[in-house]
């Protein structure tokens, strides 16, 4: 998770630079002295197994031996559980990979068996490889409300069931940014024992280990202790990660720490990294991608859809299109994922592969048509190697835009508008991305909407000359959830919204209507949302008197 200098460097109780380097160079004699890198050059370590993903000669291989080099992003999915299609998007940008933010009930709800195995199956769909983290041990040992790796590994056995077999697609991080401001002399023991829990539980994945110091080891704790952590693990098959924000901010800097474990045989990658350009004294994110190009290693970006220094121009509205300053870096500068990505083996990538692609999907027929969705079906595409999945498009005009996505040939469109008429067709993709050509199209009007029980509030939470800020609660009085929903208002004195978070606003003249973002976007049996607004007024600012949902009144309270 992004870190500001105020609890980065600025916590390491006065340490200066030279202090730091110095700490750097008194690990890289440890590691050398522990290990030197040529005996892991010659031989495995004991009890290696070749399953799935896994370490060898200090680097991250596949199954087949094949080298494999993550490029990526983080994807917060316990913040924005509706967005797994942002993994399809992820991918059509070029990444290999993606690391996915959970949670393990600690900080925030815990994600279930059900939805981390649909995670693992959009992973799959989209050819990402998956690295799973618990984000609930961010901190510990400083924060009470955080889980430790001992509670994070036993989630993870929680979820053997849908874990289990996955070990050519996924990767497990035991926790994120473990031991943060405080004195991280106890991540050793800690890391050692989470661990040998998950081997003990029979788990033969890759595990990932972050660094303590919020990820980002200004200590050199991981780095003078790696080798004792990696020893510890008799399969051989655990990677280190490190969160490269404010600490190391020269080329020096951050080529010595990768170096140190380079030429160690102990693999690495930067687990997290990235932002707006001299943000809070940010090192040099281009020198890290370069470097980590220069050396094979590993990057994830911070973030798709994170907290701050968001990959996407607006994190919530999730428009691929739409690539921040720092995203375009990313995805696209000269050391950039679109440059560097290989894909996995496991997914067809690794050589030349397949260029042919899939015959053209039958025209998809509409069936069980509501006001808010419609299923759709279509005969499906064959292909010489075989169909990895389908998109689906809406067609406005000679606008193409991506709706749903499917490894089988069906799928069922939410999210739609009552009484609307849509334009679908779709696309069949093989496992080396090659696409189909479009298949005809279907014509759908959905239907009227139902009548909905609801009450909406409205308040002025301030006011200044000419401008004020507002706020509107939309509560669910049914006893279903209300799930895609469109409020309607109507200012009475030329009011206007200039901006708005918990929802996008469209104006027209007085009217006002309101789609939510994807968090907000459903509403619980006596649950509610809210909304707010900063908005420009005239002389007057009186409330609006009517509001509706979907097309229905709402009573106002």
């Amino acid at each position: 998770m992004r870190r500001t200098r105020s609890t980065t460097r600025k916590s390491t109780s006065g340490k200066t630079r030279f202090a730091r380097l110095a700490a750097a160079l008194l690990g890289l004699v440890l590691l050398g002295a522990l290990r030197p890198a040529a005996a892991y050059a010659q031989a495995e370590p004991p009890g290696t197994r070749a399953v799935g993903l896994h370490i060898s000669n200090g680097r991250l291989v596949e199954g087949n031996g094949n080298d494999f080099v993550m490029r990526g992003v983080n994807h917060a999915h316990t913040w924005y559980p509706n967005e797994t299609r942002s993994l399809s998007d992820i991918k059509a940008l070029g990444a290999n990979a993606v690391r996915v933010v959970l949670a393990d009930g600690h900080r925030w709800t815990a994600n279930s068996a059900a939805d981390v195995g649909n995670v693992v199956s959009q992973c799959k769909a989209n050819r990402l490889i998956c690295v799973l983290e618990v984000h609930d041990t961010t901190g510990y040992g400083e924060d009470a409300a955080a889980g430790t790796l001992d509670q994070a590994a036993d989630y993870w056995i929680g979820l053997k069931s849908v874990l289990a077999g996955q070990e050519n697609y996924i990767i497990i991080n035991i926790g994120n940014e473990p031991w943060g401001n405080t004195d991280p002399a106890g991540w050793t023991a800690p890391t050692v024992a989470a661990v040998k829990k998950l081997r003990n539980a029979g788990f033969e994945h890759t595990i990932m280990v972050d660094a303590p110091n919020w990820g980002q080891d200004w200590q050199g704790v991981m780095r003078a202790n790696a080798r004792s952590v990696y020893d510890a693990d008799t399969t051989g098959n655990l990677i280190f990660s490190v969160h490269m924000y404010s600490v190391y901010d020269t080329a020096a800097e951050i080529t010595d720490y990768l170096h140190a474990f380079v030429d160690a045989g102990l693999p690495i990658l930067i687990g997290e990294f990235g932002g707006p350009a001299d943000q809070w004294g940010d090192p040099d994110e281009d020198t890290m991608m370069a470097t980590a190009e220069q050396l094979d290693l590993g990057y994830l970006a911070w973030s798709w859809s994170g907290n701050t220094d968001p990959v996407l121009d607006l994190a919530t509205d999730f428009d691929p299109s739409r690539l921040s300053s720092w995203g375009q870096r990313v995805f696209n500068g000269a050391n950039g994922i679109a440059q560097t990505a290989e894909e996995a083996t496991v997914y067809g990538g690794g050589g030349p592969g397949d260029t042919q692609a899939p015959a053209t999907p039958g025209p998809p027929s509409a069936s069980a048509v509501t006001a808010t969705s419609a299923a759709l079906t279509w005969t499906a595409s064959t292909d010489n190697v075989g169909v990895a999945g389908y998109d689906v498009v809406r067609i406005s005009g000679g606008t193409e835009t991506r709706v749903a996505a499917s490894i089988t040939n069906s799928v069922t469109v939410t999210g739609l508008s009552a009484e609307t008429a849509y334009t679908f067709a779709v696309y069949a993709r093989d496992a080396a991305g090659n696409r189909s050509a479009r298949s005809a199209a279907v014509n759908v009007t959905t239907g009227r909407a139902p009548a909905l029980n609801c009450s909406v509030g409205y308040r002025i939470v301030g006011e200044w000359p000419g401008g004020f800020q507002g706020e509107i609660t939309i509560r669910n009085t049914g006893t279903t959830a209300i799930t895609g929903w469109t409020l309607g208002f109507s200012f009475a004195n030329g009011q206007t919204v200039s901006t708005m978070w918990g929802g996008t606003p469209t104006q027209s003249g007085a009217h006002v209507s309101v789609a939510p973002v994807s968090y907000a976007s459903s509403i619980a049996a006596a649950g509610s949302v809210t909304v707010g607004f900063i908005g420009v007024k005239g002389t007057t600012n009186a409330a609006p008197t009517a509001f509706t949902l979907n097309g229905s009144t709402c009573a106002t309270s």
